[in-house]
């Protein structure tokens, strides 16, 4: 051991995102027990974050999923209440990371229900936001700017086949979806700029020169129009009416600049799956404004011409090798034409943002002008696997089974399909081998009984972003991980994945707000006083 080595000051073990979510639902009040599973993947190269960029940046990405279920007594029943689908994208070259949230979803069974405490919903998203937000807690290292980023869009579900047709899921409206998200995302800046306050004075390079930042754009809406419909109570973080990608310096953007030094949209616009930026983007691409030109005439050849002509083919080979280089730097289709503010103007007008439905784009960018690497610590190779990730397939095959497997339209089929869920990311830690089959992940489990028999036609297949009907594919990365897929194991599923929490606090009075989630619900008097209305008396006419 060196010198250096003997003397550098121990580093804080960063506690996990299973630790942070658990220790930030203690504060629920109600009597209840939570269980949550957290599923992160490993980090594995993705070539479509910016696939239309020249050229494009080296990206990871990596998969997270995050169920919990709730339990009101030791020997009850539990039934998954919320669920969260993220991808988490690392560009090491701009020292930055893209954290785009998928889907969110509640199931409404909340089995304490509205007496017995407040959905765990909001907090359990905040939390989730904030542990990748915070330069403290975030498990990616070198980063500088953390951008989140999410599409609102209304539906009745999203994660929960089927739980619409519960009748005690209350799925919220466009507008107050909107709303709902632009106060968690305020709650997450708020927290983040007091949290680096309160680190100042320590000493944390991780934590110097932290600024947030936060946009946001209803497609077709005026900026006075959008504060109208949301009727957000204003707090300390100043949100931007608009896209990032002008007001934000170019130094925080997390795709290097086109090297030719041309306009590209492509360097700008992420590509995420089922996501309308992505299938308009696809659109500019892939739509050529050229001319349709006739072919030129030809001459007849003479005797005389032909040394000439071969000369002028050698000239011409070589001529059409530097123009099919030149292509190839070239954007694709209108990508050089279109600029960041025309496309989203052009966005009011896509049919997903003009269906009668108020959507919203949200975007907070984290930045910190300390470089994050502490003194004394590895820097780790992108690719290689963390303590506690699994491998991406045991991800999309849990992912898959909460999608199409099982569904939640009564409490019968929801605490069932909890029960099916659970046993399976258990089993897959367990070392069962992918190839055995649903056959060996559900036998020989009959403690809940089957409900009446059900046809599967009533399962919804989960939105997916239609293939292209283009001949330009994007090469799909090829090169091998250097590094093996991480292999779960019992200690990981009980160190990292699984986690509970008994919550025994006292019960809050509560009144519904517009822009909650679902059964999101908030106590009165916590945003300002109450207010007593006066009723106007009704002026007398003569005769009466």
């Amino acid at each position: 051991m060196t010198t250096s080595e003997a003397t550098a000051p121990p580093l804080t073990p960063r506690k996990n995102l299973r630790d942070t979510l658990l220790d930030a639902l203690r504060s629920l009040p109600g009597t209840r027990e939570f269980h949550i599973h957290v599923l992160q993947s490993s980090p594995r190269r993705n070539t479509f974050l910016y696939q239309f960029a020249k050229p494009r940046p080296r990206t990871y990405v990596q998969d997270l999923l995050v169920l919990l279920s709730e339990q009101t007594a030791p020997d009850g029943p539990r039934v998954l209440v919320t669920a969260i689908e993220a991808n988490l994208y690392h560009i090491p070259s701009t020292a930055s990371a893209i954290l785009y949230v998928c889907k969110v979803d509640s199931t409404g069974q909340t089995t304490g229900g509205s007496a017995n405490g407040r959905s765990p919903t909001k907090k359990l998203v905040q939390a989730f936001l904030e542990y990748y937000a915070d330069p403290q807690t975030r498990p990616l290292d070198g980063v500088k700017n953390l951008w989140i980023q999410l599409f609102a869009r209304a539906q009745g579900q999203y994660l929960f086949p089927n739980s619409a047709m519960w009748e005690g899921k209350k799925p919220l409206s466009d507008v107050k979806l909107c709303a709902w998200w632009k106060r968690v995302l305020a709650q997450v800046a708020l927290d983040i700029q007091k949290s680096t306050r309160s680190t100042i004075g320590s000493g944390d390079p991780a934590t110097m020169g932290t600024t947030v930042k936060a946009y946001y754009i209803l497609p077709g809406y005026s900026e006075l129009e959008a504060e109208y419909s949301l009727k957000v109570i204003s707090s300390d973080i100043p949100w931007q009416y608009g896209h990032p990608y002008t007001l934000q310096e170019k130094s925080t953007l997390p795709c290097p600049p086109d090297t030719a030094h041309t306009r590209n949209l492509g360097h700008y616009i992420p590509y995420f799956e089922d996501d309308p930026k992505s299938r308009f983007m696809d659109e500019i691409a892939y739509t050529t404004g050229g001319e349709v030109k006739s072919p030129v005439r030809k001459r007849a050849r003479t005797a005389t011409s032909v040394d000439e002509s071969r000369q002028r083919e050698e000239r011409d080979k070589d001529n059409g090798k530097e123009k099919e280089k030149e292509k190839d730097d070239r954007p694709l289709g209108e990508l050089g034409k279109v600029t960041a503010d025309e496309f989203w103007e052009r966005m009011s007008f896509r049919q997903e943002c003009v269906a009668g439905a108020v959507t919203g784009f949200f975007t907070l960018v984290v930045s910190t002008k300390a470089d994050p690497v502490h003194v004394g610590k590895t820097v780790l190779s992108p690719l290689e696997p963390q303590t506690g990730q699994v491998s991406a397939q045991i991800n999309k095959r849990v992912l898959t089974a909460l999608t199409t497997g099982v569904e939640f339209s009564t409490a019968e089929r929801a605490i069932k399909a909890t029960e099916t869920l659970e046993n399976t990311i258990k089993r897959l830690c367990d070392g069962i081998s992918s190839t055995g089959g649903q056959q060996h992940l559900h036998g020989g489990r009959s403690s809940t009984p089957e409900p009446r028999e059900r046809s599967n036609s009533t399962l919804l297949v989960p939105p997916r972003t239609p293939p292209r009907n283009d001949k330009q594919q994007v090469v799909i990365e090829v090169t091998p991980n250097p590094f093996p897929e991480p292999v779960a194991s019992l200690e990981t599923y009980q160190s990292h994945i699984y986690g509970s929490v008994w919550v025994r606090n006292p019960e809050v009075e509560e009144r519904r707000l517009g822009g909650g989630k679902g059964e999101e619900k908030e106590s009165p008097g916590v945003n300002g006083p109450v207010v007593t209305v006066l009723t106007a008396r009704k002026k007398k006419k003569r005769g009466e």
